[in-house]
């Protein structure tokens, strides 16, 4: 279906089909923009991605449309590359986010440290990962049995899983955040703040900006979407 489309179906209803499940338009089965047939694992994604069609009125929007996008970039994208797009999300493990601290000012130093600090505990107790932080931008390398596991662990995921853990990566800027998440560490809320550290001490600082306020709530609201997606995978 093209996504210039403008609605033509009444209703969008949930089908059980080989391999999962499917969203149909009057019957019609829904397709991804490559045209492969859009089978999900579970009914409650198929259920949510079918409320998305049936809130569209007029031209179809992708933007408003966040399951039926990521559902589309596991079979489109994720599928097609699983072992490529596994290895560019492993490799924010050698630069992740919480690695890498302020040298100054001493207030900055210590809640990078307090906040960030257990999450790497985390890591190397509940993931088998142990990482190194360093204060600065100069690169460190990270133990490579850690990476390696890293990499199992995101290899263990199902390319829908990979769709949504993809965004919770890139949006983020860590892997371990990531891994909070998709583990129960971390509520979304508390892994996007932790995310953010930088960006609020600045505000605090500087005063806050209109524009990077509304960027930053976009950007919570598809990470927030990512983990549910996630969550949905079953």
């Amino acid at each position: 279906m093209s996504w210039k489309a403008k609605r033509f179906w009444k209703e969008a209803t949930v089908i059980a089909t080989d391999g999962g499940f499917t969203v149909t338009l009057d019957g019609r089965p829904v397709k991804t923009p490559a045209k492969a047939a859009l089978v999900v694992p579970t009914a409650a994604m198929a259920q949510a991605i079918a409320a998305e069609w049936d809130a569209q009125q007029g031209p179809v929007r992708p933007d408003t449309m966040p399951h039926t996008r990521a559902a589309n970039s596991a079979l489109d994208k994720v599928v097609p590359q699983f072992n490529e797009v596994v290895t560019l999300l492993t490799a924010y493990g050698e630069t992740d986010l919480l690695c890498y601290r302020a040298t100054d000012p001493e207030p900055l130093v210590t809640r990078q440290a307090m906040r960030w600090d257990p999450l790497l505990d985390w890591s190397a107790t509940a993931l088998g990962a142990p990482l190194r932080a360093v204060p600065g931008v100069m690169f460190l390398e990270q133990p490579h049995k850690s990476l390696l596991r890293l990499h199992a662990l995101t290899a263990a995921q199902t390319a829908f899983q990979i769709a949504a853990f993809h965004d919770l990566v890139a949006i983020s800027g860590s892997l371990i955040l990531a891994l909070a998440v998709t583990h129960h560490r971390l509520t979304p809320d508390e892994a996007f703040g932790l995310s953010r550290i930088d960006e609020h001490w600045q505000a605090e600082f500087w005063g806050f900006d209109e524009d990077a306020a509304v960027l930053e709530a976009l950007k919570k609201d598809a990470f927030h979407q990512a983990a549910r997606f996630h969550t949905l995978c079953g």
